[in-house]
């Protein structure tokens, strides 16, 4: 069961409870009975039944059979958000001339609680067990560009972040342990990039940069992800970090020249 925010005046539970059947869902779970959606909301069946209901009448969810899903419309819940940053519009024509370069997927993405979120993405082949959309969500701290995004906050944020994840061993080689992230950390804080080896994922490797605004606060980052099949990490390093800094350079710079200092506003 998700954690519950503290109910003020002015908080509606029954639209909290609608939002938690819709992030109910995800990738592992597109498509649920009953029972399932009840468990992993902690609502009874009976409220479950009810919202899942009042979903299907305004389009947010179809049922077959016994299985409820999500339809695309529930796409338009973040069409406001996406459309207001402006950063994916602007960062789309990078990434692909930076996949073109690679001849690997290139992403960009924003932090989220403790999650980063994908806002743009152009993918050469899939790589990872799960496929990845702009919107695809993964833990910041087992991540190239949660790292990077990470690093950009201050002492006090970065605590607070950490201490609000759930931080575990994704792979036998991921960095978990608060006290090794904050070291592995404050190492991409001072040299400017992350680099992640396979753990997020066995088989996966990623390099990221950050985005800066106008001030120098990194609002965004960006990667190249590649097979760990294919050369060892200082390989990507050396063939891909000149052009991932060049590329967030342009796009900061483009940002820069439609005022758009704050890729989150």
């Amino acid at each position: 069961m998700p954690p519950q925010p503290a109910a003020g005046d002015q908080f509606v539970q029954s639209l909290a409870r609608g939002l938690r059947v819709i992030t109910a869902f995800d990738a592992d779970h597109a498509e649920m009975p009953l029972t399932q959606v009840a468990d992993r909301t902690g609502l009874s069946r009976a409220t479950a039944r009810r919202l899942l209901h009042t979903l299907i009448e305004l389009g947010y969810v179809r049922i077959n059979g016994r299985l409820f899903a999500l339809t695309p419309q529930v796409l338009r819940l973040g069409t406001a958000y996406l459309s207001g940053l402006g950063l994916p519009q602007i960062a789309q024509p990078h990434l692909e001339r930076l996949s073109a370069e690679l001849s690997e997927s290139t992403s960009l993405a924003v932090l989220d609680g403790s999650d980063i979120v994908y806002v743009a993405r152009v993918a050469t082949r899939r790589i990872m067990s799960v496929g990845i959309t702009v919107g695809t969500r993964f833990p910041a701290y087992a991540t190239s560009m949660g790292r990077v995004l990470l690093a950009g906050l201050d002492d006090d944020e970065l605590d607070a972040r950490l201490a609000a994840a759930d931080l575990e061993a994704l792979t036998a080689r991921t960095i978990h342990r608060p006290a090794d992230l904050r070291v592995e950390i404050g190492r991409v804080r001072d040299q400017g990039w992350a680099l992640v080896d396979q753990e997020l994922e066995q088989g996966l490797r990623s390099l990221a940069v950050p985005v800066a605004d106008a001030e120098g606060r990194v609002r965004a980052a960006l990667n190249v992800s590649a097979s760990s099949m294919y050369d060892d990490p200082d390989d990507l390093v050396t063939s891909a970090l000149p052009p991932l800094l060049r590329t967030a350079g342009a796009i900061a710079e483009d940002l820069r020249a439609v005022g758009g200092t704050d890729p989150q506003a």
